[in-house]
């Protein structure tokens, strides 16, 4: 029936097969659909993907979906016969599929691959389906996503994570903590970033920027916000990529906030922190939160830096930076009356004293 209808009506077929799976749905599927996930390319190249079904069916059908463009079948292979039949999209010498020697599987390879043979490429076969008309159905894949390359990427391409650690200022005005992990210079797009706590197993919820295009990689940020009772944990930004080492997830640990920054004190004793003499406190990169005594806030949080006496050579400096611009700015006004003076007046005393 297939060569009978020729390409134009197999086309419709294919896109009238597509409406029927999106509009009929199934209540208890038989049929499982499982693709690789991702494949990539180099432009002249081939790249061949595979698909697997859970059982034996009869026709297995590749459709692919280019970006901003709707689904579009390109051909569907007799597993029984291992014939191939085309659609008008893409012709034999573009495209080919095979059939697996179990029956249960096959491959369609892209050849001459170009830019604009990136996209989705789906697997799908007819599946039995108990519906409301007890009619088939066709089952799809998670889909392939193919990536073409015209020039070669570094060997490196996994995730290269840079972490932001909360700041003072959200940890003492609204009781809460941002961590930051920025993920740059990888390749595919095709990224998972999750948030657990240290020896947890419970993802928490988190924020998850879009996944940019920066050069020929990729780069995303995901964000995670504590409050109050989580800040003695130490947390856990869990990524996973195909490029990672072994293929295993990324674990990044970031301090527990109660390491950054000391404990909120309430209490009618200043603490250690803030109370040492000056000149035995070391130089350290961490601003500590402490509660100060003063004899009426007892209870009031503050924050105060370990090192104070660096603030009075730097207003020292601010002091004298400013006192020095007036003079400059003075003369600079005087400079220009006696300037203004003498053009203005063509026949006086100058400079030089002679008259004009």
């Amino acid at each position: 029936m297939g060569s009978s209808l020729g390409a134009g009506g197999r086309a419709a077929l294919g896109r009238l097969a597509l409406l029927w799976a999106l509009v009929v749905p199934g209540v208890q599927q038989d049929l499982r659909v499982a693709q690789t996930s991702m494949m990539v390319g180099h432009a002249g190249r081939a790249v061949t993907m595979s698909c697997r079904v859970s059982r034996s069916v009869d026709y297995v059908h590749w459709f692919r979906q280019l970006e901003g463009q709707a689904p579009e079948r390109i051909l569907y292979l007799a597993l029984s016969k291992r014939d191939v039949q085309w659609d008008s999209v893409l012709t034999g010498d573009k495209v080919n599929a095979a059939r697996g020697a179990d029956g249960q599987s096959c491959t369609m390879s892209l050849r001459q691959l170009a830019k604009s043979d990136e996209g989705v490429y789906y697997c799908a076969a007819w599946g039995s389906v108990e519906s409301l008309w007890n009619l088939n159905n066709m089952i799809f894949g998670d889909g392939t996503k193919v990536f073409v390359l015209d020039k070669k990427l570094p060997a490196d391409i996994s995730p290269k994570p840079i972490i932001f650690l909360p700041s003072i200022n959200e940890v003492n005005h609204q009781q809460a903590a941002t961590y930051l992990c920025l993920l740059e210079k990888f390749f595919p797009d095709v990224i998972k970033v999750s948030w657990k706590e240290k020896n947890g197993d419970r993802i928490l919820p988190s924020q998850q920027g879009n996944t940019m295009k920066t050069n020929d990689t990729y780069m995303k940020l995901s964000w995670l916000t504590v409050t109050e009772n989580s800040m003695k944990k130490e947390h856990i930004c869990i990524v996973k990529h195909d490029k990672n080492a072994g293929r295993k997830d990324q674990e990044i640990l970031f301090p527990a906030v109660k390491e950054v920054f000391t404990p909120v004190v309430t209490t009618t004793e200043p603490p250690n922190d803030c109370s040492k003499d000056e000149s035995e406190v070391t130089d350290t990169d961490f601003t500590k939160t402490c509660a100060r005594d003063q004899g009426k806030v007892a209870s009031s949080t503050k924050a105060c830096l370990k090192d104070e006496n660096n603030t009075v050579p730097l207003q020292f400096t601010y002091s004298s930076a400013y006192y020095t611009y007036l003079v400059l700015l003075l003369k600079s006004a005087v400079y220009f009356v006696i300037t203004s003076f003498c053009v203005l007046r063509r026949t006086g005393v100058c400079w030089d004293g002679t008259s004009s």
